[in-house]
């Protein structure tokens, strides 16, 4: 399940245009045949986002006081601008904080601030609260803090959301993935386990040379429509944008019969 976060800059980014995004025939999947599919990747990037997929340029991660902080160059937080955040983040209601992160908000150079608390897990599911903080010298300009908006100093922040994760398992390891829709829990593992082995077939019309890419380790989605599967990843670089394998499953064989790449 997404974050139900609908902020201002996320549906600016339904509105940006990015040319870089590609499907294995060589057409852009912003072609002019198919507009609407530019809104389509804007909400993806938009969702990638609050992923956690967009940080380029990250410094390695650190844990302070069993906080761990991961910040991207050129938005680093001071000692004082984290009691801020947390301060902040304790107002909204979330009082036991495992990770703080900045990403950039791509294409553009505003940055953001991003406070996760410390996961609950039940079974397979996994929830965390999610606050996504703006911090005024790195956000986008003319935009601040909105009425309902909680202020500290020059950072303000909107309510948390809830994020949803399921664990899958396979063999001994466990994955995460965000989204399963239109399917079961053991169909998704099945098809991620036949991706890892791997045991698929590619069409001729899917450049192979781009899985080596693929960050086969971090599923994002799996969805299911008709006899149609989506399957999401990440770009091993981070910041790189995702993949989107479209799958169909004949007699028990997994058929890639198409794949899209997004780059912001």
């Amino acid at each position: 399940m997404l974050e139900n976060h609908h902020c201002k800059s996320c549906v600016r980014l339904r509105e940006w245009y990015y040319a870089s995004a590609n499907v294995t025939d060589n057409t852009s999947l912003f072609g002019k045949e198919n507009p609407m599919n530019r809104q389509r990747l804007g909400i993806y990037l938009c969702y990638a986002i609050l992923w956690g997929i967009l940080h380029p340029l990250t410094t390695s991660a650190v844990v302070k006081n069993k906080i761990e902080t991961d910040y991207v160059a050129g938005a680093v937080l001071t000692t004082s601008q984290e009691k801020i955040v947390l301060d902040l983040a304790a107002q909204r209601g979330i009082k036991k904080v495992a990770k703080i992160s900045t990403y950039y908000l791509l294409p553009t150079e505003a940055r953001g601030i991003q406070i996760q608390s410390v996961e609950q897990v039940k079974n397979r599911e996994v929830t965390s609260q999610i606050l996504n903080i703006s911090y005024k010298q790195w956000w986008l300009p003319n935009e601040g803090p909105g009425k309902d908006d909680l202020r500290v100093g020059e950072f303000w922040a909107g309510k948390p959301t809830l994020r949803k994760e399921t664990i899958l398992k396979i063999g001994k390891k466990d994955y995460r993935a965000r989204t399963i829709q239109g399917m079961t829990l053991e169909e998704a593992e099945r098809i991620l386990q036949m991706l890892l082995e791997p045991n698929y077939t590619v069409e001729p019309a899917v450049r192979q040379e781009n899985f080596e890419q693929i960050a086969w380790d971090k599923p994002m989605s799996f969805r299911k429509q008709g006899d149609n599967y989506s399957v999401t990843f990440p770009h091993t670089a981070r910041g790189a944008g995702f993949f989107d394998l479209q799958i169909k499953i004949n007699n028990g064989e997994l058929i890639i019969h198409q794949m899209f790449q997004a780059v912001p």
